[in-house]
């Protein structure tokens, strides 16, 4: 019999809703990418990924970012979903590792390529999409985790032995 404790339910992640969700960040963190830039060239004037006399929207280069924000986005679902399964607080130790990762994303290139203007706002713009991606997935993750009564034999229903 079921006391209605939580200990009587098993938690399960809805893979569905876990992808999709990283999906929507996915698409979520494109267009964070392209505003970021559009902002940037347009309301800035400065030459992030592209020349300034490229336009408002730039080259290749602007597209190519926020289609590998996108994919970024998609591989941290695939850590999310392994961290959920695997570890206990799996979306504590996804926070942690995203937060650090961002770090990363934000310090190389003032390191390796310099301190100008137009470097500063692409790490401001790394910031921004590695909180975006850290924060909709945790929630996407906190959000796909279902409760799930265990399935125990009725003993009205066992085969009758002879």
């Amino acid at each position: 019999m079921s006391s209605g404790y939580p200990e009587d339910f098993e938690l399960r992640i809805d893979v569905g809703r876990l992808w999709a969700g990283g999906l929507a960040t996915a698409v979520v963190v494109g267009l964070v990418a392209e505003v970021g830039i559009l902002v940037a060239r347009g309301l800035l004037h400065l030459a992030v990924f592209a020349p300034i006399g490229d336009g408002l929207w730039g080259d290749a280069n602007t597209t190519t970012y926020a289609v590998g924000a996108g994919v970024i986005a998609l591989v941290a679902t695939g850590l999310l979903h392994f961290l959920i399964g695997t570890t206990p607080s799996g979306t504590t130790f996804f926070g942690w590792i995203m937060g650090l990762l961002t770090v990363v994303a934000v310090v190389i290139p003032l390191k390796v390529i310099g301190t100008s203007t137009e470097i500063i706002a692409t790490t401001v713009l790394n910031a921004l999409i590695g909180m975006v991606i850290t924060t909709l997935l945790i929630n996407t993750g906190n959000g796909s985790r279902t409760r799930m009564r265990p399935q125990y034999p009725d003993p009205a229903h066992q085969p009758r032995q002879y």
